[in-house]
This record gives C-alpha cells, sequence and structure tokens, in this order.
C-alpha cells in the first residue's frame, strides 16, 4: 500500500503518475486536509481519503509531500504509527533524511526526493538520497515510484542543495528567460501572441535537439553562430552584460538558501 500525505501539485502529480502506471486506485491512500481538494481526489482518482496517522500506519511505502514548514508537526502526530518496514519517501523541500530520520521511532528507511515542476505534466526531473538506514532495494522502491512523472536521478545528499538549485528552482530560470525574448519581440512591434508562439516553440525545439541529440550545448550553440552574424552579435551583447555571471551568481544564491531551510 502507497500513502501519500498531502495532495498539493506535486502529490497530486505522484497520485495522477502511480494511477497511470499500473497501480490501482485500491492500493493509493492519500491524505488531504482541505475537504473541496479531498473530495475532488475521491470522485476523480476512485482513491480513499483517510486520516494521516492512518496513512501511516497502512502504508508500506509513505510519501510525504507536504510543506516544509509543516514536516515536524507531522512526523510527531504519525511517527509512532509508522512500521519499522515502511519506506519514507519525502519530497518536501530542505528536509533533510537525518531531520525525519530524528522524528521517527527505530531505524525506518528514509529517501529525501527534489522533484521539479514539470513533474506535473511527466517531464519532471526528480533526484533522490538514501538516508542511513536506506538500502538500494528501497532506491530502486523510490525510483519506480517517481519515474512515471519523469526522469530520476541518484545523488549523494550532499549535493541536494544544489540539486535544488539547479533542476529545482530550474524551471523558474527557463520561464524567465522566455518572459524576456517575449517582452523583447513585443517591444519591437511584434504581437505578443505571435511572439509567445514563436519563443516558446524554439525553446521547446531546442530542448529536445539537445536531449536527443547527445551534443554539448557549445557544440549546438556554435553551429547557429555564423561568422559575424546575427546570433554572434547577440551572445556579444549577453556575454558584455555578464549573463553567465549572473546565472552562476543567482545559482549560488538559490543554493546557499536551501542550506539555509535545511539548518532551520
Amino acid at each position: 500500500m502507497i500513502a501519500i500525505i498531502g495532495a498539493g501539485k506535486m502529490g497530486e502529480a505522484l497520485l495522477a503518475g502511480l494511477l497511470g502506471t499500473g497501480h490501482a486506485a485500491a492500493e493509493v491512500l492519500v491524505t488531504e486536509p482541505r475537504a473541496e481538494q479531498a473530495r475532488r481526489l475521491r470522485e476523480r482518482y476512485g482513491v480513499e481519503i483517510v486520516p494521516a496517522e492512518e496513512a501511516a500506519r497502512r502504508a508500506d511505502t509513505l510519501v510525504l509531500a507536504l510543506k516544509p514548514q509543516d514536516m515536524v508537526d507531522l512526523l510527531v502526530d504519525v511517527a509512532p504509527a509508522i512500521s519499522g518496514d515502511t519506506l519514507v519517501i519525502s519530497v518536501a523541500a530542505g528536509i533533510t533524511t537525518g531531520l525525519l530520520e530524528k522524528h521517527l521511532v527505530g531505524d525506518v528507511a528514509v529517501v529525501r526526493a527534489m522533484p521539479n515542476t514539470p513533474a506535473v505534466v511527466g517531464q519532471g526531473m526528480t533526484a533522490i538520497a538514501a538516508g542511513r538506514h536506506a538500502t538500494a532495494d528501497h532506491l530502486d522502491r523510490a525510483e519506480a515510484l517517481l519515474r512515471p512523472v519523469g526522469e530520476v536521478l541518484r545523488v549523494a545528499e550532499r549535493h541536494m542543495d544544489t540539486v535544488t538549485a539547479l533542476s529545482g528552482s530550474g524551471p523558474a530560470y527557463f520561464y524567465f528567460i522566455v518572459e524576456t525574448m517575449i517582452d523583447a519581440g513585443v517591444l519591437m512591434g511584434m504581437s505578443r501572441d505571435i511572439a509567445e508562439k514563436l519563443v516558446v516553440q524554439t525553446i521547446a525545439g531546442s530542448a529536445s535537439m539537445l536531449r536527443d541529440s547527445g551534443e554539448h550545448p557549445v557544440v549546438l550553440r556554435e553551429a547557429v553562430s555564423s561568422p559575424g552574424g546575427t546570433t554572434a552579435a547577440a551572445v556579444r551583447e549577453l556575454e558584455r552584460h555578464g549573463v553567465r555571471t549572473a546565472f552562476t551568481d543567482a545559482i549560488e544564491a538559490a543554493r546557499d538558501r536551501s542550506r539555509e531551510l535545511s539548518e532551520g
């Protein structure tokens, strides 16, 4: 039995992924305190909505998909109900396996996961890290559960703050670039609808080409950049304004903030 505690966007994405890859609704429990959201989930997916303590008691795999600030209070309430054979997977940002283990009873296996929002459309990137008591089998189980919503990569927990900065926050950087490019098109006299269509498809196609070609991004960029051409002129301006340095600084700031959140 799999239980998901917290059915916001990420929790619901995981629920939809599980049910879409062969898990029966009868095999999944959901805890969701918001009455209207709980009703919608029950009607849409046919899953049983139960209190957190019951979910913890009945589950073989317990997915904690609630807000980081609510995690400790939840663990205090449900820890006594969690069996030593249960796998606990946390997708709460900044919550370390050590913090989870501190509030659990006995040697419970914990896996920390950092998904990103494209998981909602099945195109997520999730990194997972094992706690002290998690084995390779536990990581296999966590990976199988998370793979329906995108790619899964195993990392050492010391890298999870960098994961947060790169892929966890990464979609926001991407949307910022898209927003800027569309606005530039509008500034130069193009309608917003046309500018958006041009930019979104260009970004989507470029991402697919990068993923599927196996080429280094420098090689692909140079293939677009004719000597003395328009792209070379644009890249020169990006370099002159320090865009590369700004992105590096931004990613480091996100990593550092993730560390601060992890430390409470």
